[in-house]
């Protein structure tokens, strides 16, 4: 008898269930930011807790979650990725949204 899951989620079931013993198995290109709503709002993937939230880019909670991710060392990819979201989406306000984390601080240290 076939299984009633697609093998896209099996397949997610089983890169879940790998990662809970402390490494991290990611297959393919991770993003942290996932715009939304012409750069407005954006679900950030936060690997350290493995949650995923939508949040405004002009929010303080975007700032947190986005300076939690810099300092668990993920500073220099998280800004190459803001710099592709601006190049790929010049009008959606993407080099505003890094200026502000420049500004708070976000990527010293």
């Amino acid at each position: 008898m076939a299984s009633n899951t697609s093998k896209t989620a099996r397949a997610s079931v089983r890169a879940g269930q790998a990662g809970q013993g402390g490494a991290l198995s990611v297959l393919g290109e991770f993003k942290y930011v996932i715009p939304l709503n012409g750069g407005k709002h954006a679900y950030v993937r936060n690997l350290t807790n493995g949650k995923t939230a939508h949040l405004r880019t002009d929010s303080e909670a975007f700032i947190e979650e986005i300076r939690v991710l810099a300092a668990a060392g993920h500073a220099a990819k998280i800004r190459a990725e803001l710099a592709n979201l601006n190049a790929a989406h010049p009008g959606d306000g993407w080099d505003a949204t890094e200026k502000r984390l420049v500004e708070a601080g976000v990527f010293e240290g």
